[in-house]
Parts: C-alpha cells; sequence; structure tokens
C-alpha cells in the first residue's frame, strides 16, 4: 500500500499536479476576496491607480520570505564563495543550475558553461557551449581549465532525462570525461545525492559514498574538503569523512556530497 501511495504521488509530481498546493490555494480564497472588498472600500473616485485584471496570488499569503535551505541553495552558494576565495584563472561549470550557481558566480567573474541542453538567453560573464559530455571531448577541451564545477548533474548521465543516451555506464563516462577537461593539479568541485545508492528512474541516482571514494582514487583526485546537505536540508560544512559517514552515508536517505578534489595525475 505504501509502495501504490508512493507510485501515484510520483505520477502526480510527475504531471505537474499539486494537490496540497491546490488545497492550500482554495484555503486562502476568503482571505483573497476579503482583501480585495476593503481594498476596493478605501480606494477613492480620483484613484491615480486603476485597477487592471485579477491576478490571484494564493498560496503566498503564508509562506515564509524565502527558502534559505536545501542541496541546490547550500551547494551554489557554498561553491560560488570557494571560487571567488580562490580566484581561478579559467572556470568552466558543467551542467550546474544556471539560475543559482552560475549566476552567483557570474556576479563577481567570467565562467564557461557546458552543458547538453540549449542556453538561449546572452548574460554578461556566461560563456555558453552546447556539449554532451557523454561523447569524447574534442581536443581543445582536454586539460582546458584549472578550475571545474558539475553540481548536482552526473547523476543523470545515462538516464534520459535530459535527452541524453539511455547507458548504465553514462555517469562512468561522463565522470571521465569530466576529469579530462581539468589540468594537472586543477581543483574540481563536485556534488551528487548521496544516501543507499540506487536509481530513481528517471530522475537521478543517489550515490553511496563509498562508491564516490572508489571512483576518486581511479582518476587519482584527492579530496580537499567534504561537506554534505543532510535530510533536514541543513549544511554540514567541512565534515570529517569518518568510517562511519562512509558506511552509513552520512545518515542520510537523500543527501547531497559537495566534494572540493584535487587532479593529482597527468590522465
Amino acid at each position: 500500500m505504501k509502495n501504490f501511495l508512493h507510485l501515484i504521488k510520483s505520477v502526480l509530481n510527475a504531471l505537474e499536479i499539486r494537490p496540497l498546493l491546490t488545497f492550500r490555494a482554495i484555503s486562502h480564497l476568503p482571505s483573497f476576496a476579503r482583501d480585495w472588498s476593503r481594498l476596493n472600500s478605501l480606494r477613492s473616485n480620483s484613484d491615480i491607480w486603476p485597477l487592471g485584471e485579477l491576478r490571484p496570488c494564493l498560496t503566498d499569503f503564508d509562506q515564509e520570505s524565502g527558502q534559505a535551505t536545501g542541496d541546490y541553495f547550500h551547494q551554489d552558494l557554498y561553491v560560488a564563495q570557494k571560487i571567488y576565495e580562490r580566484r581561478p584563472i579559467r572556470h568552466v561549470d558543467v551542467g550546474s543550475r544556471i539560475d543559482g550557481f552560475v549566476a552567483h558566480v557570474a556576479s563577481f567573474r567570467q565562467i564557461e558553461v557546458l552543458d547538453i541542453r540549449p542556453l538561449i538567453s546572452k548574460v554578461p560573464h556566461i560563456q555558453f557551449s552546447q556539449l554532451d559530455l557523454m561523447q569524447p571531448l574534442p581536443p581543445e577541451r582536454l586539460s582546458c581549465c584549472d578550475s571545474l564545477s558539475c553540481l548536482h548533474t552526473l547523476e543523470h548521465f545515462g538516464l534520459g532525462r535530459y535527452s541524453d543516451t539511455i547507458d548504465p555506464n553514462g555517469y562512468k563516462i561522463g565522470f571521465a570525461h569530466l576529469v579530462q577537461l581539468l589540468k594537472p593539479a586543477g581543483i574540481f568541485y563536485f556534488s551528487v545525492p548521496i544516501g543507499p545508492q540506487r536509481i530513481e528512474f528517471n530522475a537521478h541516482r543517489v550515490f553511496s559514498i563509498q562508491h564516490l571514494l572508489d571512483l576518486f582514487q581511479q582518476y587519482s583526485l584527492e579530496i580537499l574538503r567534504f561537506s554534505y546537505v543532510n535530510d533536514a536540508g541543513d549544511l554540514i560544512a567541512d565534515a570529517l569523512l569518518s568510517p562511519d559517514l562512509i558506511q552509513n552515508n552520512c545518515h542520510v536517505h537523500y543527501g547531497c556530497g559537495i566534494f572540493e578534489l584535487r587532479k593529482t595525475s597527468t590522465q
């Protein structure tokens, strides 16, 4: 029964049907009507502000001022701050959120963005190229940067969510190409969902920490710092990767592991 209810919820979310959000909106209709009536009663006939069409915002009545929690909020801000501190010569990003991390970095420096999806908008300080990281890199991209980021992206490779090729090993292919972008001694800011290892098709993979450590070792990547976002949406910065955290995946079901890595080989 529990699995069936979870399936129904997943299907409704995929169809962008939000029953709870709809109920919240309906519950605020009396407040909307009250405020509309109050505004009309206070306006004078000579009011310089004519009333246009109605645009009810029914879910904003009881919202917080903003959301300062969760994977994307913390990783985007945290890694952007690290790049500001390091001031690399050339920073390349692969697939991270344009309206989050990329925008943060573009506010203070140039950033090159590679993504399998197109980007129509032209924004100062953002140099965009459409590129499929599951395909071999063009020669000019090999060892092209001293600083690289790929945040909440690799988990999608090979699952077809963004029109990429279905491939169970897509994340391995993509990771190998990410390492090839980076110069020796370059810094790699990398994040993916962490928890008990699984595929939640076709949304993403969730990586166990041990699997990630094995992947880093295979490509001669040294861990400089590790931080993570827990299931409550809080950032645990500069955490010590103890045997307990490794074995139990930081005690999260769906968290976010944020790694600052250094490439120590010439491959």
